[in-house]
Parts: structure tokens; C-alpha cells; sequence
């Protein structure tokens, strides 16, 4: 037990952190000598928007594909300029038209919904588990109805949804399971990896994700024609189409998602990477679950055996009774210390005033009776905060003073809710 009588920063004790944590870079001289050797050949980009042999891509690009789908157990790995092109690439593949239900959570990322309204479909939003902030697969079933064509399940914060469960509801009902997989490469589900298990998988390449080439993605399946439909939305496919008798896929419209042979040099490094960047969260995260367990006020993620959480972030789970105090006071506290926490993690999504407006004109609907998802509701406004601690160099140095940080702030809890600021 972490015992302390020093006051917190934000009632005139001294910062924990009295410096600014350095900034997570995960690329190496790896990464620019394979930029490098791009650059020295000239061909930047070698896709052309037609059926021939470079309408999917250059050697860049075809190499980190294959990579991909070797490295992940899949038949098709098919690259992007984004993980948001990759989601609406993935919804238009499954089909997903006018007047279409997609089941969605409502705490993500607002591309995983707004990828629905770009393909003309119904974002259905359905509340997520307490325990993990993930798509609750119970609301799911009870939301399907004649008019759902898929299921949008996020990996969040690099943990596993219960793709599972929601795959076996998906073949059940004959609907299109697509993994948001944006935050986990690497994590697993069951021992299978994560962005694998749904009919198809979109990873992110994002500079703020795990491996990232600045901006990118990746779609995943073992479905040839989805694979097909996906290549066809990435690159103006209606070009396409005619030349090659997939007259079954007349109704797409092309799109310029093209990952250039610059980004496809610098994932495919590091892909190779992936554990080497991954070992150092899991090293933090361990950390400070052994740290933070002795706080009743703070609930750490679980991890079911056969399951891997890669952190793209650490969650925490907040108890304002059980602390003394609210959420956002804890946080600002924490802040005061130099810690890199955040409440709030996003909004509900429905409460955006793209959603206010589509539910307006009965474009989305939420499922719960309420009109609200009570649990996404709770853990915005009171539970829910998160830390890209484990992201910092070195961290595993500096959890004893992060533990500290939090010691000190729960115990002036009365204190810093009566608002005694110096």
C-alpha cells in the first residue's frame, strides 16, 4: 500500500511530473532506409485506375499486402490511405445500401458510424458492456431486425469485443460481422488475432496507432468476393468492372483509397516490428495493474485466458463513491501531477450533431428504450479514463511515480472535492 501525506499539485504540493513525458516515435532507421530506397527508384505511387496489372498497386504495396496476410493467417489483406477508407470500403463490400441497418457501439471512434451514413446505410447504435466499453452482444441480438445487413464491432483500446459471439449471431442471421480493429494489431480473442475473426477486419496505420506509416490501413478477409468488392472501392472499380465480367458488383462506386509505395515500405518494416513496439505496453500495462490494484476505487481491464490486450491505450475504471470524489475531478487532479490521463473518453456517439440531425430525419436509431445507451452514458460522464502512460519511452521506469500520483490525489479525495484549490 502506497502511503503518503504530500499534498497533490493541484491543492500547492509539488508535480509529480515535473517535466513533459517524452512523445511515443515508433519509427527507426529501419523505416528510413526503406523510404529511402523508394525515393532512390522514383515510383512513389503505381496503381492506375483501370483493370490491368497495376490496378492493385506496386511492388511496395503488393509486398506489404502479402506480409500482412501471412503475419495474420488470412487469404486477403488488401491496403488503404486510411482506416476510415478501409471501414467504408468494408460496409460498401458487405453490401450495405440505402435504408440498410449496421449495428454500432456508440463510444468509438466516429468513423465506425459515420462509414454506415457514407454508404447510405442506418447506424443502429446498441449499448456496450459495463466491464469492457466494447459492443454488447446481448443488445446486438435484440436490435437485428429484417432490415440489419451488418454488425460493426470494435476492439477498443486494444482489447477484444466478443467477435465470437458476435460472429456466431452474424452467421446466424445471415449478416456481415466487420472488426473495427483499429486499436489492437496483435491482440487476440480465444488465441485467434484480433481483425481476423469477423467476415472482414480493418486495421489502422495511423500515426498515433501501435505501427503506423503516418496515415494507412488495412482490410482483412478470407471471403474472395468481399476481398474483391474492397479492391474495387479502393480503386475507382467502376473502371473496372466491365472489362472483367463482375457484373455482380456493378452497383459500386471507386473511390481513390490508394496506399502509396512510400507508406507500403515503411508499414511493412513495421509490421516486422510489431511485437518489438507491442512488449513495451504489455511490460507497463502488467506494471500498473499490480500497482494499481490496491486502490478500491480503480478497476483495471480484465483479461480472459486465451485473450491478449496490446494497450493502445490503458483504460481504468473510476468509482467516485468509493474514491470521495467525481471522475473529472480525479483527472484534472492527475493532470496537475503531469500525468497523461483523459476523461471522457468520446462522447456517445448519437450526441454528435451529425447523428442529433440523422436521427432527426429518422437516418439512426438507438436501440435502448431510454433513447439513450446508459452504459456508454456512465462511463463519459463518470466512470470511464484513460492513460497513454504506457505509451511513454522508458515508462516502465516511471510507473512508481505515476502509482504515487495516484495515491496522493485519493488521499486528499475530500480536500479536492470540496474544490480547495492554492
Amino acid at each position: 500500500m502506497v502511503v503518503t501525506t504530500e499534498k497533490p499539485a493541484l491543492l500547492g504540493g509539488t508535480k509529480t511530473f515535473t517535466e513533459a513525458l517524452p512523445r511515443y516515435i515508433s519509427t527507426s532507421t529501419q523505416e528510413t532506409e526503406a523510404a529511402v530506397q523508394v525515393l532512390k527508384k522514383g515510383i512513389l505511387s503505381d496503381y492506375i485506375g483501370a483493370a490491368g496489372p497495376f490496378f492493385m498497386g506496386g511492388e511496395q504495396v503488393r509486398n506489404l499486402e502479402a506480409q500482412w496476410a501471412d503475419y495474420f493467417h488470412v487469404r486477403h489483406a488488401l491496403s488503404v490511405n486510411s482506416a476510415t477508407s478501409g471501414l467504408h470500403a468494408a460496409v460498401v463490400a458487405a453490401g450495405v445500401s440505402f435504408g440498410d441497418e449496421v449495428i454500432v457501439p456508440p463510444q468509438t471512434m466516429s468513423a465506425t458510424a459515420t462509414a454506415v451514413v457514407m454508404a447510405n446505410g442506418t447506424p443502429v447504435f446498441v449499448d456496450q458492456q459495463e466491464a469492457t466499453c466494447c459492443i454488447d452482444p446481448e443488445a446486438v441480438e435484440r436490435a437485428i431486425s429484417p432490415r440489419t445487413k451488418a454488425i460493426i464491432a470494435v476492439n477498443l483500446f486494444g482489447g477484444p469485443a466478443q467477435v465470437l459471439r458476435l460472429r456466431e449471431l452474424a452467421d446466424q442471421h445471415n449478416l456481415i460481422l466487420i472488426e473495427d480493429n483499429a486499436q489492437a494489431p496483435a491482440g487476440q480473442h480465444q488465441g485467434l488475432y484480433l481483425g481476423t475473426i469477423g467476415h472482414l477486419g480493418v486495421f489502422s496505420l495511423n500515426c498515433h496507432k501501435t505501427i503506423q506509416c503516418g496515415e494507412g490501413g488495412i482490410v482483412v478477409t478470407n471471403d474472395d468476393r468481399l476481398a474483391r468488392r474492397v479492391a474495387l472501392v479502393r480503386n475507382h472499380g467502376e473502371n473496372a468492372i466491365a472489362s472483367e465480367n463482375w457484373d455482380e458488383d456493378v452497383d459500386i462506386v471507386g473511390y481513390n483509397y490508394r496506399l502509396t509505395e512510400l507508406q507500403a515500405a515503411i508499414a511493412s518494416v513495421q509490421l516486422q516490428r510489431l511485437e518489438e513496439l507491442t512488449e513495451p505496453r504489455l511490460e507497463i500495462a502488467k506494471a500498473l495493474d499490480q500497482g494499481l490494484s490496491e486502490f478500491k476505487a480503480l478497476r483495471t481491464a480484465k483479461v480472459d485466458t486465451g485473450d491478449r490486450h496490446v494497450y493502445y491505450t490503458y483504460p481504468i475504471w473510476f468509482d467516485p463513491n468509493q474514491a470521495g470524489m467525481s471522475r473529472d475531478r480525479f483527472v484534472q487532479a492527475l493532470k496537475a501531477e503531469g500525468c497523461p490521463v483523459e476523461g471522457r473518453y468520446v462522447r456517445p456517439l448519437y450526441r454528435l450533431p451529425l447523428f442529433e440531425k440523422l436521427k432527426h430525419d429518422g437516418k439512426t436509431i438507438i436501440s435502448h428504450p431510454t433513447g439513450i445507451c446508459p452504459n456508454a452514458e456512465k462511463a463519459y460522464s463518470e466512470t470511464l479514463l484513460a492513460t497513454s502512460f504506457i505509451q511513454v519511452p522508458g515508462g516502465i521506469k516511471l510507473v512508481d511515480r505515476f502509482v504515487a500520483a495516484i495515491a496522493k490525489v485519493l488521499a486528499y479525495a475530500e480536500e479536492l472535492s470540496n474544490g480547495k484549490e492554492q
